[in-house]
């Protein structure tokens, strides 16, 4: 299968831009879907609350399980399952008629989860291993390339067809993704016997028992939490943080939308970039100078005095954001044995998703005790103390 990785890693990319624009194409305008189900002006902050958190809830709980499942009856199986659940949940999202409908539709796409993690283990089961940091950049730029369309495609359908078609249109995105995966990812190959270690073995207790033990496993972890904390830190508060620059309300959820955005826009620019600089110059080094620099970008987030400025600096934001997440991918592959990479990525998919959650919250805390502007220098100054502390880390590692 070696000889194809190519091939099947580019698949799988696509599969994962289609699942990644299907969730950004609606997932922003869930509080307006809520008003055209009816539910009180009133009530709508409480329902995008519980409706938004619900799915991480259950992911980050079910990822696990699923990577376990993965690892013992194939992760070919798994990539499908996943699909077909989220598929079915947007088919059924676009069927309810009530917020708590809307509730239940949230609560299957958690349950569905476990896709991304699903295609990252069939990637470093066929990648060769000189290849493996580009492999995995190629996936993350379809999932990071989707999260920067699903935006835009979803506003444009919001309007032109409303919300309920949108979710139909997401389930059809989400059926050609399915068909591909079933139709033309070859099947990755098994462990050998001689590769399966007791690592693999016994319950998910002991699979977090095994992450605890493994230092460098349980850093990585860590590390994916906190990039997706500093990803979502801003979320609550962008909008306003714009208003802010510009002196308006005037365009502002249209030129919060672009500035967000660029940030996914120049992670997808140079992911694969970031991946072949790990594999070439050493993963610790490039996580590294990822996290010093998108901690720098952070930190000076907080001087401009116009929009522009900042858009810039989130623009740079990105391009040294992207290098952190395969560095940290391929580093989990290096230090764990190849019949557990499924529980690797399930792990790893808590540890995103809970990142997610966090994000936001402390974001909305911060904003609300010191006001927006010091959660860049909060923000940075973490991204700058783990920067220092992985590239010193680098000197221990080698390449």
């Amino acid at each position: 299968m070696q000889k194809n990785w190519q091939r099947n890693t580019w698949l799988m990319a696509f599969c994962v831009l289609c699942t990644s624009a299907s969730y950004t194409m609606l997932i922003p305008f869930l509080p307006l879907y809520l008003l055209d189900l009816g539910t009180p002006e009133a009530d709508v902050p409480f329902w995008s609350s519980a409706v938004f958190s619900i799915t991480f809830c259950i992911a980050a709980i079910m990822a696990p399980i699923w990577g376990r499942i993965a690892d013992r009856y194939g992760r070919k199986k798994m990539a499908v399952r996943a699909c077909i659940g989220l598929t079915l949940s947007y088919a059924v999202g676009g069927l309810v008629t009530s917020p708590e409908g809307l509730f239940g539709m949230r609560i299957l796409q958690g349950f569905a989860n476990g896709f991304i993690a699903a295609v990252l283990a069939i990637t470093a089961a066929i990648a060769p291993r000189q290849q493996l940091g580009v492999a995995i950049g190629t996936i993350q730029t379809g999932q990071i390339t989707g999260s920067v369309m699903g935006p835009l495609i979803g506003g444009v359908l919001a309007h032109l067809v409303g919300m309920r078609t949108s979710f139909f249109l997401a389930a059809g995105f989400l059926a050609l993704a399915t068909l591909l995966v079933i139709v033309f990812l070859d099947t990755p190959p098994t462990p050998t016997q001689s590769e399966k270690t007791s690592a693999a073995s016994g319950s998910l207790l002991a699979d977090f028992h095994y992450a605890w033990q493994n230092k460098a496993l349980l850093a990585m972890l860590l590390l994916c939490a906190v990039v997706n904390m500093a990803n979502m830190v801003l979320q609550p508060v962008i909008s306003l943080y714009v208003a802010e620059l510009q002196g308006t309300m005037e365009n502002v959820a249209l030129n919060s939308g672009i500035v967000f955005s660029l940030g996914g826009i120049a992670g997808a620019l140079s992911t694969r970039f970031w991946g072949r600089f790990g594999q070439t110059n050493g993963y610790y080094r490039a996580m590294g100078l990822a996290f010093l620099g998108a901690g720098a970008c952070l930190f000076l987030q907080y001087f401009p005095t116009e929009l522009y400025g900042f858009a810039v600096l989130q623009f740079a934001f990105g391009l040294m954001m992207a290098g952190t997440m395969p560095a940290i991918n391929a580093v989990m592959v290096e230090v764990t044995p190849a019949d557990f990479h499924g529980r690797v990525f399930g792990l790893t998919s808590s540890a995103n998703q809970t990142g997610a959650m966090l994000g936001p919250i402390i974001g909305g805390l911060l904003s609300t005790a010191l006001g927006i502007r010091p959660i860049f220098l909060v923000t940075g100054t973490l991204l700058l103390l783990l920067g220092t502390v992985l590239w010193q880390r680098r000197k221990h590692t080698g390449k």
